[in-house]
């Protein structure tokens, strides 16, 4: 069966460090788009960040942009967000999933829905 499954959440201080994981299961990794996507208490859900299954180009909303890094390893079917400088605001959970279309338009970071989701998992940002 199809699956991703997200690892790597905590809790951690405001300015320091996590590295989430997703790894996927059932299909190759290498021929999808793969996103990160976050969804705090009473707030929609929102893109972060996501990484090309042709290039390997990265995009990145402005919110993360200069602290966030996306990148994959196809031999170990993974993708990983290594966040760096968290904020209180970065606080939510975190998704992987495989949005149709993502990268940036205008300047801006644009991305579609994924088809598969992963789990979930809790960051929390707090002192």
């Amino acid at each position: 069966q199809v699956q991703l499954v997200e690892s790597g959440g905590g809790l951690v201080q405001p300015g320091g460090s996590l590295r989430l994981s997703c790894a996927a299961s059932g299909f190759t990794l290498d021929y999808y788009a793969i996103g990160w996507f976050r969804q705090a208490p009473g707030k929609e859900r929102e893109g972060v960040s996501c990484i090309s299954s042709s290039d390997g180009s990265t995009y990145y909303a402005d919110s993360v942009k200069g602290r966030f890094t996306i990148s994959r390893d196809n031999a170990k079917n993974t993708v990983y967000l290594q966040m760096n400088s968290l904020k209180p605001e970065d606080t939510a959970v975190y998704y992987c999933a495989t949005p149709r279309v993502c990268g940036y338009y205008s300047g801006t970071y644009y991305y579609t829905e994924g088809d598969y989701w992963g789990q979930g998992t809790q960051v929390t940002v707090s002192s």
